[in-house]
């Protein structure tokens, strides 16, 4: 990789987005950035422009242009704002790769928009590939698009994957910490509180993907985004509990071989690797060793007491619209919880419920997800309601 490469980062405050810079300012002589985007956090996005002087900024919540643009229009940063703007800016010439780091459904939008454009896209939004997985998977095709994964799980698969990419998989195996409340019971979790979930064991995250992991949600998503990602299908897809979370995941070949890749939970390497793809450059993040660790356990996920990994896998199973019912509904339901309006428990029953009253589509096309998202939240906001 000889020339820089300007890099697009969607949601440039949020725990990816802040480590895709340190990758940034620590590699500089291979990236540079030329578009950040913010919603609402207009501090952090300034002092971001301010250090690394892209060609644009974006900040989706209007109410914060004004004190966007008065800092950063005289240094001749562009400003934008609105939601609009997010899709349109990836659509800059100037662009090469595009790093989707924003949370939930908002990413598809600009995910879309950006294959459309002809961008590389290193994906940090799962959402995208569950809400409209085949959607994606064929105009990524058709544009000659590479998608590149960035989270720890798909990023491990994919470079398992690298010189093997003409020998079938068997099936992939994705790792999963466990959460705050591994081995916990079902009368535990009745009151367990935000709090208690928001302490992840091994990763620092945002609050939602946070909750999504001690709920095993978050699996149940990678789940989905494995399918799509590396063309398996449901019996192919295999998750277990890796409480150390060194191993980030496995393939095992039709030989019987498996590879796996490791080291310590640090997400500026699957970042850095998607941004420098094909090339691995040199780093000086910290090392795993062996002898740190001594003992690497696995165990069989907890299905029954954590129900959204096996609602993930039957929405997987169903296909069409049910992964995008879902993650509307699961996005409802994590945002409740931490604004203390349902139980950690109850979440999973208001996605389950949720999918019931939706109807389902065998083939959606966009404006059909479009639909099914809204009409999700909408009736999942009205069971929380009468709770």
């Amino acid at each position: 990789m000889s020339e820089k490469r300007n890099v697009a980062i969607l949601g440039s405050t949020g725990s990816i987005g802040t480590q895709a810079l340190d990758v940034i300012r620590s590699q500089n002589n291979r990236f540079q950035v030329e578009v950040l985007t913010a919603q609402n956090n207009a501090d952090l996005l300034i002092q971001q422009a301010l250090e690394f002087v892209p060609n644009a900024v974006v900040i989706g919540n209007e109410a914060h242009y004004h004190r966007v643009s008065e800092v950063l229009l005289p240094l001749g940063v562009k400003v934008y704002a609105g939601q609009a703007a997010l899709a349109q800016v990836v659509e800059m010439e100037s662009i090469d790769v595009v790093l989707t780091a924003l949370v939930g459904y908002a990413g598809l939008m600009p995910t879309i928009r950006a294959i459309e454009a002809g961008k590389p896209i290193a994906l940090a939004n799962k959402e995208t590939l569950v809400v409209a997985g085949e959607l994606i998977t064929r105009l990524a095709q058709e544009k000659g698009v590479n998608i590149y994964p960035v989270d720890s799980e798909h990023s491990a698969i994919f470079q398992c994957l690298v010189g093997e990419f003409h020998n079938p998989i068997e099936k992939i195996i994705l790792t999963a910490s466990g959460g705050p409340f591994r081995g916990r019971d079902r009368e535990f979790l009745q009151s367990v509180t935000k709090e208690q979930a928001l302490k992840h064991p091994n990763w620092d995250m945002g609050a939602k993907i946070t909750i999504d992991s001690a709920s095993m949600m978050n699996k149940g998503l990678e789940v989905i985004e494995a399918k799509w990602l590396f063309g398996l299908s449901a019996p192919q897809i295999e998750v277990v509990v890796h409480p150390q979370s060194i191993v980030h995941s496995l393939v095992q070949f039709e030989d019987g071989s498996i590879k796996a890749q490791l080291g310590l939970p640090d997400m500026r390497i699957p970042i850095q690797f998607a941004l420098s793809y094909p090339d691995r450059l040199k780093a000086e993040f910290p090392r795993f060793h062996f002898v740190d660790y001594p003992a690497l356990t696995f165990e069989k996920p907890d299905m029954h007491t954590f129900r959204n990994l096996k609602l993930a896998y039957e929405a997987l199973e169903k296909g069409g619209n049910a992964a995008c019912m879902l993650n509307a509904a699961n996005e409802v339901a994590v945002d409740a919880f931490l604004k203390d309006r349902v139980g950690f428990l109850e979440m999973s029953d208001l996605i389950e419920q949720s999918m019931e009253k939706i109807g389902f589509i065998a083939s959606p096309g966009l404006a059909d997800l479009v639909e099914t998202d809204r009409e999700t939240r909408e009736i999942t906001e009205a069971l929380i309601t009468k709770k």
